[in-house]
C-alpha cells in the first residue's frame, strides 16, 4: 500500500461537523516527566495518544524498570523523531542512577541540544556527546552531584531547554535559579511548565529574567490534559478555506495553559469566530475582508505553518515574524514552506528575520503533490488546501502519528474524501 495519501473535497464546501481532539502532546509530555520525578505521586488523566507521547511513556517506563547496577554498561533511549522527548529525557536521566545513551533518528542527530547540555553540565550532570560535539546522541550516566544553583541559558533558541530544566528544578539538592538570557521564545510554553508544576504543589519566583524553583516535594496531584489546541488550529484553518463552516471541538476551554490557544485571536482576523458552551468550542465562518498585514509568531511558532498557507490560499500578501526556531524543528521549516508553496505560485521571502508573502503568482492547478520532510506539521498545514484544488497528495501519510494519528479520520468525518496515491 502506498505511503502517500489522496485527498479531494467534491460538492458544496459546507463543513458542519464535530471534532473530539486528543489530549495535547505538550501537556503530556510535561505532566509524563513531572509524574516520574514525583515518582508516581502524581497521575495523569486523558494522557493523549500521540506518537511523541507514546513514545516519551514507553522510554520513562523502560527507565523507572531498568536494574540501577549495570555494571558500566548502558541502557539505550531512543526516542525516535520525538524533540521534546529528547530535551525532556536529557534533563530527567542526568538525575538518574545509571548510564544512559539517548539517541533518536537521523534527524534528531542534526537537531542542536548543545545549549541544554552545557547548562546541566554547569550545574554537576555528567553528560558526553556520543558522536557529534553539541547534537545527540548523548551519554548520561551518575551519579549526579550538584555543583551551583545558578544557571545561564539563552532565551531565543528553545522554550524546551528551559522547560526542561525547570522540571528538574524541585528534585535538585540546591534547587535551581535560572537566569533567561535576551529574549524568551515561546514564553507560554514556559508559563504553561511553572501552572502544571504549580498544581502538584511546586512553587516558584519570576523576577524580570530569572526564574527561581527551591528544592521541594511532590503533593500528590492529578494532572488533567486538555485537548490539543495545536491539532485544533487545522479545523480553524479548513474552516477559513471552506465558504462555510461550523465546527464544534469538545473539552477546549478559553483559559488554556497551551500557548497554541492564540489560534482564536489569530482566526478572528479571518472571520473565524470562537464561542466557548456546553464544555467545548464552537467555530464557526463569518464574512470578513482580511486586514491584518502582520503575524508576530513568537509566541506560537508551531501555528507558523498553519498560518502561512491559510494567508496564501487565500491571497493575502502577509508578514510574518518570531520563525527563528522553524529552522531546527522536525525539519527546516521555513525552507519546507518556501518549496511547497512556489506549487502554487506564492512567494516565502526571508529578509532581516521577518518573512513575507507575494501572492502575485497564486494559482491552483487541478493538482499537488506536497512533501512532508518527514514533518506532522507540513502534512496538516497543508491538507486544508483540498477545499481549494481539486486533488492534494500528500507524502507519507503516516506521518501525522507524531503528534494527531487520528487526523486522516476526523477529515473524512468532516466530508473529506481519503484515498491513497
Amino acid at each position: 500500500m502506498s505511503k502517500n495519501l489522496l485527498l479531494s473535497f467534491k460538492g458544496n464546501k459546507q463543513i458542519n461537523t464535530e471534532i473530539r481532539l486528543t489530549g495535547s502532546k505538550s501537556e503530556c509530555n510535561r505532566a509524563l516527566i513531572i509524574s516520574a520525578l514525583s515518582k508516581g505521586t502524581v497521575g495523569v488523566e486523558n494522557l493523549s495518544v500521540a506518537a511523541d507521547t507514546v513514545t516519551l511513556a514507553g522510554s520513562l517506563k523502560s527507565v523507572v524498570q531498568s536494574p540501577k547496577e549495570t555494571n558500566g554498561s548502558s541502557l539505550t533511549v531512543d526516542i525516535g523523531p520525538a524533540g521534546t522527548a529528547m530535551r525532556f529525557l536529557t534533563a530527567f536521566l542526568s538525575l538518574q542512577q545509571g548510564n544512559f545513551l539517548l539517541t533518536g533518528t537521523e534527524r534528531m542527530k542534526q537537531r542542536p541540544i548543545g545549549i541544554l547540555v552545557e547548562a546541566l553540565q554547569s550545574i554537576g550532570a555528567k553528560i558526553s556527546y556520543a558522536e557529534n560535539e553539541g547534537f545527540p546522541p548523548l551519554h548520561i550516566g551518575g551519579p549526579f552531584e550538584q555543583s551551583q544553583a545558578n544557571v545561564k541559558i539563552k532565551g531565543d533558541i528553545s522554550s524546551q531547554y528551559i522547560s526542561a530544566l525547570l522540571m528538574i528544578a524541585p528534585a535538585l539538592p540546591q534547587g535551581l535559579s535560572l537566569e533567561i538570557e535576551g529574549e524568551l521564545t515561546s514564553k507560554p510554553y514556559v508559563e504553561m511548565t511553572l501552572a502544571m508544576l504549580e498544581q502538584t504543589g511546586i512553587t516558584h519566583e519570576w523576577n524580570e529574567n530569572i526564574i527561581s524553583i527551591a528544592p521541594q516535594q511532590f503533593k500528590p496531584a492529578k494532572l488533567y490534559v486538555e485537548p490539543d489546541w495545536s491539532a485544533a488550529s487545522y479545523w480553524y484553518s479548513i474552516a477559513a478555506l471552506a465558504d462555510e463552516a461550523e465546527i464544534f471541538l469538545p473539552g477546549l476551554n478559553g483559559y488554556s495553559l497551551q500557548g497554541d490557544s492564540k489560534i482564536t485571536e489569530i482566526m478572528a482576523n479571518f472571520g473565524i469566530t470562537s464561542q466557548f458552551k456546553n464544555g467545548g468550542v464552537w467555530l464557526k465562518k463569518e464574512p470578513k475582508q482580511v486586514e491584518r498585514k502582520i503575524f508576530d509568531m513568537k509566541e506560537c511558532p508551531d501555528l507558523a505553518q498553519t498560518v502561512v498557507v491559510i494567508c496564501a490560499a487565500l491571497g493575502h500578501d502577509a508578514t510574518f515574524t518570531g520563525l527563528e526556531t522553524l529552522k531546527i524543528k522536525e525539519t527546516n521549516r521555513v525552507l519546507a514552506l518556501q518549496t511547497e508553496l512556489a506549487k502554487i505560485g506564492v512567494k516565502f521571502i526571508e529578509k532581516n528575520f521577518s518573512y513575507k508573502l507575494d501572492c502575485s503568482g497564486l494559482h491552483f492547478p487541478e493538482k499537488i503533490s506536497v512533501s512532508t520532510y518527514e514533518d506532522h506539521r507540513m502534512a496538516m498545514a497543508f491538507a486544508p488546501l483540498a477545499l481549494k484544488i481539486a486533488e492534494v497528495e500528500i507524502e507519507d501519510q503516516h506521518v501525522v502519528d507524531k503528534s494527531y494519528p487520528y487526523f486522516w479520520e476526523d477529515l473524512a468525518k468532516a466530508g473529506f474524501n481519503i484515498g491513497t496515491a
